[in-house]
């Protein structure tokens, strides 16, 4: 198995931690977001993922990409350590969360967006770390009202799910914008507490082989 991915990407970080809490190997390819012009618009990796965007997964003749559908294959083709609760509904609220982060905040604060707002608006980075944090708090918002209603140790309970493996990386990205999580206790306890987990350590950004310190 191979991971094409950016070491500080939200969305090969989810993959990441998916692989690890299953205890998987795989190949870490590096593809940088930004130098040379973004690798991710080579000719050679447009080929493999015409979305310009990381991460790719292959699996011998299995070529995927978006993080949810990866950590989906991944859950069906290796059930042991399961990242979906049994519980139909408990299973489609987790979703949900994860689809929170996946889809409402993420994608709006992500490196292409906040490029187009510097190349298209000429804003300034205190202009795009003001506009990172409106969607950061609206989506923390709900999240934290969700995590006070569902959470245990982790975000539904004391079990670890797909909702953990996506708001842990967007947790990552709150701190490195420098938003003030003392609004969101919930979040950031159940954050901690995923942090602690070998498959989330190694899963870090900062413990890739790509990482710039």
């Amino acid at each position: 198995m191979k991971l094409y991915g950016y070491w500080r990407s939200s969305a090969a970080y989810r993959v990441r931690i998916a692989l690890h809490l299953k205890g998987l190997e795989f190949e870490s390819i590096p593809v940088h977001l930004v130098k040379n012009g973004g690798e991710q618009h080579s000719d050679a990796y447009i080929e493999l993922n015409p979305t310009h965007l990381v991460p790719t997964f292959v699996d011998q003749d299995v070529t995927l990409h978006q993080s949810i559908a990866i950590v989906e294959y991944l859950d069906d083709k290796f059930p042991t350590v399961a990242i979906y609760p049994k519980d139909s509904i408990v299973k489609a609220k987790v979703k949900a969360l994860a689809l929170d982060v996946a889809c409402e905040i993420h994608p709006v604060n992500n490196l292409r967006v906040q490029q187009y707002l510097t190349q298209q608006f000429s804003l300034q980075d205190s202009d795009k770390l003001t506009w990172s944090h409106h969607w950061m708090k609206i989506g923390f918002m709900a999240i934290e009202q969700q995590l006070k209603e569902n959470s245990g140790k982790y975000s539904f309970g004391d079990e670890i799910t797909m909702a953990d493996i996506c708001l842990v990386p967007q947790v990552y990205n709150a701190n490195r914008f420098n938003l003030d999580m003392a609004e969101f206790p919930n979040i950031a306890r159940v954050a901690d507490n995923c942090n602690q987990h070998p498959a989330f350590i190694a899963a870090l950004p900062e413990n890739q082989a790509d990482a710039q310190h």
